[in-house]
Parts: C-alpha cells; sequence; structure tokens
C-alpha cells in the first residue's frame, strides 16, 4: 500500500504548495488509481492506428477528444467524437477531428487525441466521504442522478468502512430496490459497489487532509462499477480529534466517583431551601455509608457532621467533590480540590458555556486538565448510584434498586427519570446528569457501566455527542455485552435549534446519528417514554433465539393492530406451517380465525388461552409470543394474568424460556392484570397494542447487533 500513499501524498503535496482547496481532475484520477477506485480508463493517441489500438485495448464504445492548449473550447472546434464502436470508426475518427482542429486553428499545438473509456446505462449512485464535527470521517452512499438533492437518499458510516458496513449501506437506502434491478433492468455488481466504498473510506481515513470527496456519478452496472466524476475538496489545517483517554483509565477514575470512600460538599448549607442544604440531606436520608464533610467558610457544623473551610483542611481521603457553589466561585475551589488529589468533581453550578459564559466553562476545564480531576457538568443535577445508596444531587433522594443506569444531559429529564422509575417499580443502578459536559460525558458512563456488575442495560438521553466517534466505538464494544439505548434529542430542525440554545449543542444531521447508531448496535428510542419502557423491558425479556413471532389474541381488532406493530418494528411474522396450524385449530372454535394472528375469539374460558400459549411455548419453530388479551366475564383480566404466569413458570421448567409480551384491552381491571404480568417477567400494556411490540422490537434489535440472533 506504501506505494499507493506515496502516490496521493505526492499529489497533495502539490495542490499544498499551489494555495489550492481542490484538486483538479486528473489529479482525482491519479489518487483513484492509486487506490484502486476505478475510473474511466483513459489514453493519448498519436495516430490513426494508434488510435484504433488504445481504444481496443479499453474496450469500446469510446468518446475522443482532441488535446490542445490552444483549443479551449473542444466542441465548437469539431473536436469531440462520442460513441466510437470499432477500431475502424476509431481510425476514421482520428482523421476528422485532427482535419476539424486544423480547419479550427491551423497553428493549433496537438498534443495527440484523447481515447476514453464511454460509460452509461446501470444505475447512477453517489458514494462520496464528508467530515463531520462530532464523527470525524464518513462515507456516504445514496442514489445519484438530478434527483439526489430533492429525495436525499443517502447513509452514512464512519470511516474505515468494512466490507460488512458497505454491503449494509446498499441495503441502507430508500431506494435499495432498484439496485436489485428493476422492470427488467440489470442488477448492480453489489461486491463492486462495496469495494468502491471500503477504499473511499480508507482514502479518506488515511488522509484526514481529504475533508470531502465525492464520486459522482459512479455507473453501477451488472460487471462493475465506474466513477465517471471526481471531487476532492482538502483542508490542510484540519486536525482530527485526540484520541480518548484509554478505557483502563476511564473506569478507575470513574469507580472513585461513582463509589466513592469520602464526599466534600462545597457550598454545604444547614439553611432549608439552599442547593447546599439539600445536597446534604440526600446524602444523609439516602443512606450513604461513606465519610461526608461539609465546606463552608465559616459554620463549624452542619447537620451534625464537622465543617471545614476548605477539602485541603479535610484530613481523611475524598473521591468527588458535590459543588453548590455560585459559577464564578467554582474554578478557585477546583484548584483546591486538585491540590487534595480528589479524582472527580460534580459540578451542579449553572452560569456556564449554557448561560452565555464560556470563558468560565474553559477557565474550569483547564483547572481540570492541570490537576486530572474529571469533571461532571456543570450545570446538572448530580447524580445517584444505588449500589452505594449515594444521591449526590439536590432533587430527591431515590432508592429503589436495579439494574439500568440512566442519563440525561438536561435536568428536567432526570426528574422524569427519578418518577417512572419509582411508579414503575423499575429500579435504577444509575442515574447521572450530563448537562454541559465540559469534561465526562456519555463514553465515560459507558466505559463505567460496561464492567460495573450492578448494571445490566445502559439508557441515555443527550442532545448532542461531543466525540461522536468515541462514543460510536465504546457503544459497539459495550452493547454486544449489555443493550444501550438513545434518546437523541433534536432530531427535527426545529428541535436541533432548541438543543443549541439549550446547551450550546448543534444537533447534527440526524440521519448520520440515525446510521452510526445502527453500525453501533445502538437501540434507539424515538421518544421520553419509549427510552423509559426500553430501559424497564428490555433486561425482563430473554434473549429470542430467532425471528419466528407468533401473535395469540382474543380479540381480532386487537390482532390486525398488533400484526402493524409487528411490521412497524423490523419484526417477522411467523409464516404458519400446515401442522402447527392444525394444532391451534384443537383448542380454537370453528368459528376462530388459525394462521397468524392465532385469533382464539372473545367467548374463551381461560384454558383456550393457557392451551394455546403452551402450544406456542413449546412448539421450537416459535421464537416469541405476543399475547392480545380482551376481558370477559368469561376470562376476567386477574385470571387471564395468574394462569400466564402459571403457565410461562410451567413451561420454563422444562427448558422453553421464550419472549412473551401482552397488550391487554379492557377495563381498569387491566392495569393490574398489566402490572402483575410485569412483575413476573411478561411485559405487559394496558390500553396499547404497540408498547409491548416496541419493547419486543428493541430487544431484537439488541439481540441482532450483539450477534446472538
Amino acid at each position: 500500500m506504501s506505494n499507493s500513499k506515496d502516490a496521493v501524498r505526492k499529489v497533495l503535496d502539490a495542490v499544498k504548495a499551489d494555495r489550492r482547496t481542490s484538486l483538479t481532475a486528473p489529479e482525482g484520477k491519479v489518487v483513484c488509481d492509486a487506490y484502486g477506485i476505478p475510473v474511466p480508463k483513459e489514453g493519448v493517441a498519436k495516430s490513426a492506428a494508434d488510435a484504433a489500438r488504445v481504444a481496443s485495448d479499453m474496450g469500446f464504445p469510446v468518446v475522443m477528444k482532441i488535446v490542445s492548449p490552444d483549443i479551449l473550447h473542444k466542441t465548437e472546434a469539431g473536436g469531440v467524437v462520442v460513441g466510437v464502436k470499432s477500431a475502424a470508426e476509431a481510425e476514421k475518427s482520428y482523421e476528422t477531428i485532427l482535419a476539424n482542429a486544423r480547419k479550427y486553428k491551423a497553428d493549433a499545438k496537438i498534443e495527440g487525441i484523447q481515447v476514453q473509456q464511454m460509460l452509461g446505462g446501470g444505475t447512477e449512485v453517489i458514494v462520496g466521504s464528508i467530515t463531520d464535527g462530532s464523527f470525524g470521517k464518513l462515507v456516504a452512499f445514496g442514489l445519484g442522478g438530478v434527483l439526489v438533492e430533492v429525495l436525499k437518499d443517502i447513509t452514512f458510516r464512519l470511516a474505515p468502512a468494512t466490507r460488512e458496513d458497505a454491503l449494509s449501506m446498499l441495503d441502507g437506502i430508500q431506494a435499495h430496490e432498484m439496485l436489485k434491478g428493476v422492470r427488467g433492468g440489470d442488477p448492480v455488481n453489489r461486491e463492486a459497489l462495496a469495494d468502491v466504498i471500503v477504499k473511499v473510506s480508507q482514502l479518506v481515513s488515511d488522509f484526514p487532509e481529504i475533508v470531502e470527496l465525492d464520486l459522482n456519478p459512479v455507473f453501477a452496472t451488472r460487471k462493475d462499477a465506474i466513477a465517471a466524476d471526481v471531487r476532492i475538496v482538502v483542508d490542510f489545517n484540519y486536525k482530527p480529534r485526540p484520541a480518548p483517554r484509554p478505557t483502563e483509565e476511564i473506569i478507575a477514575a470513574m469507580n472513585r466517583i461513582m463509589q466513592p470512600k469520602g464526599v466534600a460538599v462545597i457550598g454545604a448549607s444547614a439553611e432549608d431551601g439552599k442547593i447546599g442544604n439539600s445536597v446534604m440531606k440526600n446524602l444523609v436520608n439516602g443512606g450513604y455509608k461513606g465519610e461526608i464533610y461539609p465546606i463552608h467558610p465559616k459554620a463549624g457544623e452542619i447537620l451534625g457532621y464537622k465543617a471545614y473551610k476548605s477539602v485541603k483542611d479535610v484530613p481523611g481521603v475524598i473521591d468527588t467533590a458535590v459543588f453548590a457553589i455560585p459559577a464564578k466561585f467554582v474554578a478557585g475551589a477546583l484548584a483546591e480540590c486538585g491540590e487534595k488529589k480528589i479524582p472527580g468533581a460534580v459540578l451542579i453550578p449553572s452560569g456556564f458555556a449554557e448561560a452565555g459564559a464560556p470563558e468560565l466553562q474553559a477557565e474550569i476545564v483547564e483547572v481540570g486538565k492541570k490537576y486530572d480531576i474529571r469533571l461532571m457538568g456543570p450545570n446538572i443535577y448530580g447524580f445517584y448510584y444505588t449500589p452505594a445508596n449515594l444521591c449526590a444531587t439536590f432533587c430527591t433522594a431515590y432508592d429503589v434498586k436495579g439494574h439500568a443506569a440512566l442519563s440525561s444531559q438536561s435536568g428536567g429529564i432526570g426528574m422524569a427519570i427519578i418518577g417512572f422509575s419509582r411508579s414503575a417499580k423499575m429500579g435504577v443502578s444509575a442515574i447521572v446528569g450530563l448537562g454541559n459536559k465540559s469534561d465526562i460525558d456519555e463514553d465515560d458512563l459507558l466505559a463505567f457501566f460496561e464492567q460495573d456488575p450492578n448494571t445490566n442495560l445502559i439508557a441515555q438521553h443527550c442532545e448532542d455527542l461531543k466525540d461522536g466517534r468515541a462514543f460510536a466505538e465504546a457503544a459497539k464494544r459495550v452493547s454486544k455485552k449489555k443493550p444501550v439505548v438513545v434518546l437523541k434529542a433534536g432530531r427535527t430542525s426545529a428541535g436541533a435549534k432548541a438543543a443549541s440554545s439549550h446547551t450550546g449543542a448543534l444537533a447534527g444531521n440526524d440521519k448520520i446519528y440515525e446510521d452510526v447508531f445502527k453500525q453501533s448496535g445502538v437501540i434507539r428510542a424515538r421518544s421520553l417514554r419509549q427510552l423509559l419502557e426500553f430501559a424497564r423491558g428490555v433486561p425482563v425479556l430473554p434473549t429470542p433465539k430467532g425471528e419466528n413471532v407468533l401473535i395469540i389474541t382474543g380479540a381480532g381488532g386487537s390482532g390486525v393492530l398488533l400484526s402493524d406493530s409487528v411490521v412497524d418494528n423490523g419484526l417477522s411474522l411467523m409464516q404458519m406451517p400446515p401442522d402447527l396450524d392444525a394444532a391451534f385449530r384443537k383448542f380454537i372454535p370453528p368459528f376462530g380465525a388459525a394462521g397468524n394472528p392465532v385469533d382464539i375469539t372473545g367467548g374463551e374460558p381461560p384454558i383456550t388461552y393457557v392451551n394455546t400459549v403452551k402450544l406456542g411455548l413449546s412448539d421450537e419453530r416459535i421464537h416469541a409470543l405476543i399475547l392480545g388479551y380482551w376481558h370477559t366475564i368469561v376470562t376476567p383480566p386477574m385470571v387471564f394474568a395468574r394462569n400466564m404466569v402459571e403457565v410461562k413458570k410451567e413451561m420454563e421448567a422444562k427448558g422453553f424460556v421464550k419472549p412473551i409480551v401482552a397488550s391487554l384491552a379492557g377495563d381498569v381491571e387491566v392495569e393490574e392484570a398489566a402490572e402483575y404480568l410485569y412483575q413476573h417477567g411478561i411485559p405487559a400494556y394496558a390500553y396499547s397494542t404497540e408498547l409491548p411490540v416496541e419493547v419486543l422490537g428493541a430487544k431484537y434489535k439488541w439481540a441482532r447487533g450483539a450477534g446472538l440472533l
């Protein structure tokens, strides 16, 4: 590869020496040739026989053009012939072009005649690359031609892309059917196209100064993919982001911050209604067992704890300092934390970048770097880590322990997480506020929670990703072991504007987020409610062993809506084999509908639900069950719920473990039934045919991304 790199370096050095920002077409061709990116073959002929030989070597049809520094308008001079189809035609065209050129300008200096492979036919696509502020180098693929601007049907992956990434891009555009050949048209050569994508992604990764690259159009045919036009833009001042800290280093600091032996409260207060008072109370009332050190300029003690003027006066070790003082005093107190060798600062105060004071934020970042203190915030509610009974926050003490770790960029969303978790009895291992993300961000949390034995799912709300590439690399690694759910705010341009005013963060192109999340195995939540429901439901469900989903319903109407949800969530409704159909029919009244959904009809006693669900769980061809219950006098809600839990237990004892979700339609008693089912491992929802299927769909997305299916 070194020779090809040298060839590209030579071209770029020349561009730099000329102080240009883009490459000429011939330079673009040299770069493409160096990396094996197919562009039209060309050669210069000095005689008619030469023209016939060059054209025959590259294959017909060809285009022939006069090469002369004195003839700028080639067509006007009669110096272009298109669609030359044979050697004899090439010789004849050579003579014609020469004669035309002489007639046009008798004394023109003629260097020969260019013979170029003529492209055409096939499907026009675009392969390109852009440089994003957060994600760095991305490779792009989409449909080419005139409609590209209108349809914006394009998909992105982080560069360098693997062959699998490239092939997934071909299926990742809305018009992917076009590539398979429509109405008698030829399908494209997928391998050839994927090869172009991989090579472009490698080129821009090897040469970061290439900030934009466009191959448009690329003619994709049954036999090859050739770029008709190459555009390369360079920026020699471009600096890729520095590599993130080593994971071990992140974990060492995060372990001390999240599970501290001692906590200092800077700005602790005995006065009700003060943030420093609230933090103290939460630490005490939350049941934290480590040392608590109130820091206050004058007080002797606060809430029965000895107070100190500065962290430097504290005799013991402090792992975490929670700040509850005005923004302008933070830098000074932070430097004292540095001298005390405290590894983590939790910065509750607002009044930094989000409030038009970026210089105050830059100052604390510098102090953090100087003393190697990790900063959480500023402009946050703090954080909770329930295994340590730690409520380092001014919100409300929280003690419902569980295994979901959630984070949010916004305090309001943090409070919603607390309320939902308590109400749904979900339980959490952690809730973390990230605010302005002056330092600690989503990838630091991923590294910590990945190795945290108390956490089995990570759910994150974010408005921007400071370092999208570091996030993607962490998420790709972590999501193989634990589900990672992300709610990205600012999906729409209106939402994006709100996000930028909120945290000094402009939401990136949403399509990039969508595609990179998919590439990294992240489950994307579309709403706050979805983020919370996925955090609650995904860990409850066992991992499915295959793609066949079966619906068993007592209400035909629910069956239809559940089927729609199955399609919406990328699940596949199992094709019912005849023998299984016959087996189900044994339990269903003659007017019930067999097939999938299995419609057992409304007037059935509990035993019909029991028998059909038992069959669904015991047949190895079925991998997941969706139950549609409706409230009848014959089968009341709690009778249904208890029966389903019983069947589930009985079948699990025999080794049949499958994900089951349920949709309950009925009067208010279905709420209690749904809750009972959920507490026994069946995510169930009253009055919704969408939520249960969305939760199942999320489990499937994770299992596919983690390579478990």
